[in-house]
């Protein structure tokens, strides 16, 4: 069942390489981290029960609701729909992605037969997660949507800590939060600053940015 779970994990990505709603990235993200707390609740054994039940909190709560929730607001109040025309169309950002995917399994693969001591299907997702998010935030030009990239590139690393999970003490998962928090705040102060100042959301309008 887990093995099920985190395949879909993986490719939910590639539904947001093909999607150009915004709101469709923030669905996805909710999904990503109920997807996450699937996995704790199926798979995770090791670990005790405080770092359990912070890992719950962690995922069905924060990541699924409460983050997904806050993005969706600063969408809708600042009424942004599509993403803007990328920089490479949606055909070669899609084969693009299905490399990646590809890519990830070969990870898992590798991970498997070198006997490293992580999950290879864990570590092979995150993989997935963490280039696929790099390259969004690249190829896209909305501000927001590279925000929402860049919670799916930490989703990436949660899972790829995952892998190793027996050996992820509390005290990094407080860590990760906190800097998830703060990110997650300040990139939307920066983002209704800028949309007030230069009436746009898209990243080319930061070459008019000034001293």
């Amino acid at each position: 069942m887990s093995s099920i779970i985190i395949i879909l994990l993986g490719t939910t990505m590639l539904y947001v390489f093909a999607a150009s709603r915004i709101e469709a990235y923030v669905k996805t993200l909710s999904l990503q981290g109920i997807f996450l707390f699937m996995l704790i609740i199926l798979d995770i054994k090791e670990l005790n029960w405080l770092n359990i039940a912070f890992l719950v909190l962690e995922t069905l709560i924060i990541k699924a609701v409460v983050i997904p929730y806050f993005l969706l607001n600063v969408i809708r109040k600042n009424e942004i729909g599509r993403e803007v025309e990328p920089y490479l169309s949606q055909f070669y950002s899609l084969l693009i992605g299905s490399a990646i995917f590809i890519f990830g399994f070969v990870g898992a693969f590798w991970s498997a037969k070198a006997n490293v001591g992580i999950k290879p299907l864990y570590f092979g997702v995150s993989l997935v997660l963490i280039i696929a998010s790099l390259f969004l935030i690249v190829n896209r030009k909305r501000i927001i949507t590279h925000i929402l990239c860049y919670m799916m590139l930490e989703n990436g690393i949660f899972l790829l800590s995952l892998s190793v999970a027996n050996e992820m003490p509390l005290l990094v998962n407080v860590g990760v939060l906190l800097d998830l928090f703060v990110g997650i705040y300040l990139f939307a102060i920066f983002f209704n600053k800028i949309q007030a100042m230069f009436d746009g959301n898209h990243i080319d309008i930061l070459t008019d940015l000034k001293d």
